[in-house]
């Protein structure tokens, strides 16, 4: 055992080891933790030099915990669970003198992180009138400017809106979505034989997507201008045609989840950013408390599977901030 056995120890190295020893997979492992293989086997190898110890059976397939792993692995997650919360208390929402908050959050997150968010705030505020809307990003973007709204989560249009501050949450990368087997050798030009299904030109999402086929020189036929992210979900599902989407959309397709597959966008990356924007009148603590909160509940709810389902994705895909 060396003389020091912290020294070389790091965070990440315990996230590894104790998803190596649940799953068994370097692969699995990797797509989990959004690393590649060559780095979770290098994180690993270091945890055993710095522990002095094989902590892993890698004579086995799957790989089990060594006797020493087994003793270390309880430590090592207590050790997480300790620094999680932690951090949890550093970050803890103090709005106990706030009279009033008015918050817009993007339709994205109604079903996952919307509901949590309402309630961790709702805990937090003793004697607040609080307000919540739901809505599309140029929506929220419009109410923000207007003052109707303190706090607005929602897509970065191409300029901030006037006289707020931004906290940026996460890249949402753009994607391929087509029928469960399509696959374009090439380009998009390829996918000719099935409707391109366009989202609302309203909606930041379909101004960027449009700007994106602008530049590719693609000029599609105007059948499908939808708003529905559900009803594009159906549509791509049933083989009626393609679109270009983001992982946090398409995370959103429920049961018509089975019959699409995700690819990467030809041509140049592009993606969207999630951001909490807060009225510059908004000065101390609260919106970056908040924004920090929206951050640990996406990263649970959509990145971590994201990364699962889309792990080629790597590191366009993350939170920000």
């Amino acid at each position: 055992m060396p003389a020091n056995p912290l020294k070389g120890l790091t965070l990440r190295g315990l996230e590894v080891f104790t998803s190596l020893a649940r799953t068994g997979s370097v692969a699995a492992t990797a797509s989990e933790l959004g690393l590649s293989a060559p780095a979770v086997s290098q994180q690993m190898k270091n945890l055993s030099q710095a522990l002095g110890v094989e902590l892993l059976d890698h004579s086995r397939r799957p790989m089990t915990p060594t006797p020493a792993g087994r003793l270390f692995l309880e430590r090592a997650e207590t050790a997480l669970e300790l620094l999680r919360a932690g951090q949890r208390d550093l970050t803890s929402l103090d709005l106990t003198g706030l009279s009033a908050l008015s918050l817009g959050v993007i339709e994205d997150f109604e079903n996952e992180v919307t509901p949590t968010l309402a309630m961790r705030l709702a805990e937090a505020m003793s004697q607040c009138a609080f307000r919540l809307q739901t809505g599309p990003s140029h929506t929220l973007a419009a109410r923000l400017a207007d003052r109707a709204l303190d706090v607005a989560i929602c897509a970065a249009p191409s300029a901030d809106p006037p006289g707020t501050v931004p906290h940026p949450l996460v890249r949402d990368p753009y994607i391929l979505a087509v029928p469960r087997g399509v696959r374009p050798e090439a380009d998009l030009a390829e996918l000719s034989g099935l409707a391109f299904l366009r989202r609302d030109l309203d909606q930041v999402m379909g101004q960027q997507i449009e700007a994106y086929l602008g530049r590719a020189g693609l000029s599609l036929p105007q059948r499908f201008e939808i708003d529905s992210n559900q009803s594009i979900s159906a549509l791509v599902a049933s083989g009626t045609g393609w679109t270009i989407t983001t992982p946090l959309s398409l995370l959103r397709a429920g049961r018509f989840a089975g019959g699409i597959d995700a690819l990467p966008l030809p041509g140049e990356p592009i993606s969207r950013r999630i951001v909490l924007y807060a009225a510059d009148d908004w000065a101390g603590p609260i919106p970056e408390q908040i924004a920090t909160l929206a951050r640990e509940l996406i990263g649970t709810h959509f990145l971590e599977p994201g990364l699962e389902r889309m792990s080629w994705l790597g590191e366009a895909f993350a939170l920000l901030g």
